[in-house]
């Protein structure tokens, strides 16, 4: 059972070491009524998971209203769990009949909307976690930080951060803030190691913010796709995971899990044993071999 946290940034927020991921709950029949979730939370917190991820446009703006029903029906006590949401990705969607074509909005204005608009869906009086959820190309980084800052003075938003964001993007807001970003959630896998090579992961080290991660085993395409790179990857996690007792999911996110930024996978399985299976990852420690070995299959080439 997991039972490891980590904190995002020495000012931020503690979560657990494994985040649950809500994205494709309409896409699992296992979660489509709020009783299958308020389980799923259950299941989740059996194995030490209690931080779940979010955000408004997930399910076209309707899974964080139906995770609010599942919150109900659970009962649990709020600061046993950790809610983390997005906003900023405006689009087409019959939930948004005024949204004319798909863009970004990260005005202050929107900022307010929205987190008033996910505490009613929720049920809750705060988030303890409020990310930009994709660069907007037309950000206004003064109003941008304005409207982060006022939702935390105002209690509605404990600590703040972003997704997807290049690092001379994170260092933009940040330059506008007096307060600390505290993740930068972004996608990183074995299937895809662009974090590693472009400085999103030596940034998050430089400062202390350990980064959340979407897709950590590829969507699954990890264990599924007929590519080079994939097979390379699955021949080099067999004989590794039955070494370490565990599967190959797990054996793959601690591989992520022990770079020195420290992140924090997010997870989206609606499968119990596979949450059981795959918090088994946080108990894992790669030695540094075996941490190139992979590397290695991954890239198709020894290091130089």
């Amino acid at each position: 059972m997991a039972d490891q946290r980590t904190r995002l940034h020495p000012d931020g927020p503690e979560l657990s070491r494994i985040v649950w991921g809500a994205w494709q709950v309409l896409m699992q029949p296992e979660l489509g009524t709020p009783a299958g979730l308020a389980e799923m939370i259950v299941a989740c917190l059996d194995h030490g998971i209690t931080s779940f991820d979010h955000a408004d446009v997930y399910g076209s703006f309707t899974v964080e209203a139906r995770f609010g029903e599942a919150l109900k029906l659970w009962g649990g006590a709020r600061h046993s769990i950790e809610i983390i949401s997005k906003c900023g990705n405006a689009t087409l969607s019959p939930q948004r009949p005024e949204t004319r074509v798909k863009h970004y909005n990260t005005s202050a204005a929107h900022i307010a909307a929205s987190v008033d608009r996910s505490l009613a869906n929720f049920g809750t009086d705060y988030l303890d976690l409020l990310l930009i959820h994709r660069p907007d190309p037309f950000m206004d980084a003064d109003d941008t930080a304005a409207g982060l800052e006022a939702v935390v003075r105002a209690g509605k938003v404990r600590a703040v951060g972003v997704s997807n964001f290049t690092p001379q993007q994170v260092s933009l807001l940040q330059s506008r803030l007096s307060m600390p970003l505290v993740t930068n959630q972004i996608q990183f896998s074995l299937l895809h190691l662009a974090p590693l090579d472009d400085g999103t992961l030596d940034q998050a080290q430089e400062r202390r913010m350990a980064p959340m991660l979407w897709s950590p085993l590829a969507k699954g395409r990890l264990f599924r796709e007929d590519s080079p790179v994939a097979n390379r990857v699955r021949e080099a996690l067999g004989p590794m995971a039955a070494r370490y007792g565990v599967e190959q999911g797990a054996l793959a996110l601690a591989w992520l899990m022990a770079h020195p930024a420290r992140p924090v996978p997010v997870i989206g399985t609606s499968s119990v044993a596979r949450i059981a299976s795959l918090a088994k990852a946080e108990g894992l420690h790669l030695d540094r071999q075996d941490c190139f070995t992979l590397l290695e299959a991954a890239r198709g080439a020894p290091a130089p």
